[in-house]
């Protein structure tokens, strides 16, 4: 069920994004130099892109690396805007640096995912930029936890930032995968679901950490019905002083953008298409009744087990009679075409919900 309590304007009425998707903001990881940032956006200005982005204060693990160049490089953004047209933004993390946007005419803010982590600088943040109308974006938290994402915009909103909007770059992860983030697209999807008119960045350059995967991950992204991209681009990555792997040239951009993906429609207006998805979606609910009814009934039964336990004073968990299930449940699933990780999601959650209803009836809770 989506929530309802956020206060937003809708994303093609900021004024810096036009139909048809994407909405694209592009530019390089890092303002370097006063050359570097006007060379990158000569180049994408030539694209159609209008909406320019560079970091400026860049926040790093270790002391020592190149954190940005400052408030500087807002002087270099500010004359990208006036001589080439482009809105321009950047992410900021303090009181101090909404300050510094504002000075220097920033048309768009985005918190990144440290600073989404922490509610005490959200909440700076929010109070500084309290009475504007600059639209900000705010980035997943580093790790995946959705309250936490939530909590950050419902204290910008509360702050009166009515154009906002969200950015999915990924969590961290210690497994390894052949990406930097991890995707985790189920928390990116139940955000949408809870929120569908929240407009909708993904930021493929930070979840691909290398350029060689920005196309699939842009791709997906799309495929699920996002509107925005963040991309990384710079007129020189090899010698880029932040994220050199991940970004592209505006030529290699172009490509992707005009050449390698592809925008799917919300929806159609073919008949044949009306038909036949109703037909299915039809189909699908009597096949989740189904799926309800199954779950009802797997519940009761798991009462009337929690009742013998018990009555027999015998233990909740039965770890070695649950990994037989399991594996029982893996084996058949597979004959239906249905992944191992999908199936252990599901049988895992239903495992603990009766867990749980057990141990209601043998502490004397139901």
């Amino acid at each position: 069920m989506a929530n309802k309590n956020l206060d937003i304007i809708p994303l093609y009425e900021w004024g810096m994004f036009t139909e048809p998707r994407p909405s694209v903001v592009a530019g390089p990881c890092s303002a370097e130099t006063e050359e570097q940032v006007m060379e990158t956006a000569s180049g994408l200005r030539d694209l159609g892109i209008n909406v320019y982005r560079a970091g400026i204060w860049k926040p790093r693990t270790h002391p020592g690396s190149f954190e940005g160049v400052g408030a500087e490089g807002l002087k270099w953004m500010q004359k990208a805007k006036r001589e080439y047209g482009l809105k321009i933004s950047t992410e900021v993390a303090s009181e101090k640096h909404v300050f510094e946007c504002l000075k220097y005419g920033v048309d768009l803010v985005w918190l990144g995912a440290r600073t989404t982590a922490n509610p005490f600088l959200v909440q700076e943040i929010a109070d500084a930029l309290k009475d504007t109308d600059i639209p900000v974006l705010v980035k997943n938290p580093v790790n995946p936890d959705l309250d936490l994402w939530i909590g950050a915009l419902e204290r910008l909103n509360r702050a009166g930032i009515r154009k906002l909007g969200v950015i999915h770059r990924g969590f961290s992860t210690f497994d390894k995968i052949q990406y930097r983030n991890d995707p985790q697209w189920q928390v990116a999807i139940e955000l949408r679901n809870r929120y569908p008119d929240l407009p909708f960045f993904v930021d493929p350059s930070h979840m691909a950490g290398c350029k060689d995967y920005i196309r699939e991950i842009s791709q997906r992204s799309l495929d699920l019905g996002f509107e925005g991209l963040m991309i990384e681009s710079h007129c020189n990555p090899a010698t880029a002083l932040s994220d050199a792997r991940q970004q592209l040239t505006p030529s290699e951009l172009s490509d992707l953008l005009y050449k390698q993906i592809v925008v799917k429609d919300k929806d159609s207006d073919a008949p044949e298409w009306k038909d036949n998805i109703d037909q299915l979606r039809a189909k699908i609910d009597i096949i989740d009744e189904n799926i309800l009814y199954a779950l009802g009934s797997r519940m009761k039964v798991s009462r009337q087990i929690g009742e013998y336990k018990k009555n027999s004073n015998v233990a909740i968990l039965q770890t070695s009679r649950w990994d037989k299930v399991l594996a029982k449940v893996v084996e058949k699933g597979a004959e239906y075409g249905l992944s191992e990780k999908f199936l252990k999601a599901v049988f895992n959650a239903i495992h603990e919900a009766s867990v749980e209803v057990q141990n209601e009836i043998i502490s004397g809770q139901k």
